[in-house]
Formats: structure tokens, sequence, C-alpha cells
């Protein structure tokens, strides 16, 4: 392969808004320079070798990432914390702990029912599915053979995009969970992301709190001023009684 490819599919990849197929690359060069150009899937594999080592040598702060089946521009993780100081991750974006444990069946379980999914987590999944079905993380991927024909569930590419795989096959195997799960970087991710979780809760709670406690406050002086309205009435009625008497025992002795 030329060496003119190189900057090609470095700028076909970088111009790219998703994840660009090698098929993708193949169309684009002999659409440009017509059929006769000898550039197969296997040399954009090993191009994109070449540029990711040349930017290692290089020390960039960018790598060429092989994602969903294609290839997609990337910062380097060393530099994650740095970009993630700047960047606010989008509540759309984020998955509740029910949807990513779901995920995670469907992914390692794929193809899978949802009375499948349902015995394995021991609950009701319609809403958590339904979520994942809405953000095409999951999809539908036919029928399985068994009694009543149930739908079957898979992981689709926004799957692998959203995690950063290649491949369903670059799922963390058990024992490098077991390793990830021990890590000093992913310990500490996990803690901010909890104690993120937890200010959140926390505001909404207060929130609550405070709505609810200046209720309260509204009812208990609504209620003291009904019950100083009552007793000055009372009082009124009790002084106004007096008065009445004492007119009557008054006028009573001027009788006598």
């Amino acid at each position: 392969m030329d060496n003119i490819y190189y900057s090609v599919i470095e700028s076909l990849v970088f111009a790219s808004d998703e994840p660009i197929t090698p098929q993708e690359i193949m169309n684009a060069i002999k659409g440009i320079d017509g059929h006769d150009s000898d550039v197969d899937s296997n040399e954009i594999d090993s191009a994109v070798d070449e540029l990711n080592k040349k930017y290692e040598e290089s020390g960039s702060a960018f790598t060429i990432l092989k994602i969903a089946h294609g290839y997609s521009f990337a910062t380097r993780p060393s530099h994650a914390k740095y970009v993630g100081f700047l960047s606010t991750e989008k509540s759309k974006r984020r998955l509740s702990n029910a949807a990513l444990e779901t995920l995670a069946i469907i992914a390692y379980k794929q193809p899978l029912t949802k009375p499948e999914l349902e015995m394995i987590r021991g609950v009701n999944s319609d809403y958590t599915l339904n979520t994942l079905l809405e953000k095409n993380l999951v999809t539908i991927s036919g029928r399985a053979e068994s009694v009543g024909r149930p739908l079957l569930y898979v992981t689709t590419d926004e799957f692998l995009k959203y995690f950063g795989l290649h491949s369903i096959n670059d799922l963390p195997k058990p024992r490098e969970i077991e390793e990830i799960m021990k890590d000093e970087d992913f310990l500490e991710q996990k803690r901010k992301i909890m104690m993120g979780n937890l200010e959140e809760e926390a505001e909404a709670a207060l929130e609550r709190e405070i709505t609810r406690g200046t209720d309260e406050d509204s009812d208990e002086i609504i209620d003291e001023s009904e019950t100083e309205l009552k007793k000055e009435e009372q009082e009124g009625e009790v002084t106004s009684f007096d008065e009445n008497e004492l007119g009557a025992d008054e006028d009573e002795g001027k009788t006598k």
C-alpha cells in the first residue's frame, strides 16, 4: 500500500462522526482513485496499527480505537482523568444500576429472552429493557423456539460504541473483571460516581424536605392563627356575657 494512503486513512477516521469501517474506507479510496486501487481490509488494519505505533512513539495524545467493527479517534486512556475533569457526563447518557445490570446479562448471555433475563435478575425487567431499547443499546434479533416463541434480545453496535469495544469478543472475562475491581483507579472512579449519585440523591431529598417543611410551617402558622382567632372570639363572647350580667344586676339593685 502506498504511503499516501496512511494519511488518507487517518483523515477519513478523523472526519467520520461514527466509527468508520474498513469497507467504508475502501469505498472512499476506490471512489476517488478508481477500482484499480489495491487497498484491502487487512492493509487498512495494518495501516491503523502503524499509525498508532507512530502516535505512541511521538508521545501523541491521540490513538485510533477499533470500535464497533470500525475505527475512531480517541484520547489516550492515560489522559482520561484530565479530559474527564473538563467534561460533565450528560444525565441522558447515564444508565441506572438496574439498566447496567440488565445490559451486562444480555451482553454475556445473548441472545436472551425476557423470561430468561427476569429469571436471572429475579425481578420484572420491562422498564429497564424498554430503556435499553430506546437508547438502541439492545435490539430484538428474532424469536426463540421455546413455548410461546418469546423475543430474543442482543446488544447493538451502539452498545459497542458506548463501551468502546471493537466487538462483543472484547468483553472482559470473569478473571479480568476481578482484576479491574481491585484496580485503584477503577475504585476511585467508582467512588466518584457513587459520590455524585449520592450528592444528587441528597439534593433531591433536601428539596423534598424543604418543600415539606415549608408546607408544614405554613400549616402551623395557619393553625396558630385559627387558634388565636377562636380564642379571641371566645374571650369576646365571655366579656360580652359578663357585661350583660353586670348590667342586669345593677338594674335589679335599682328596682329594689
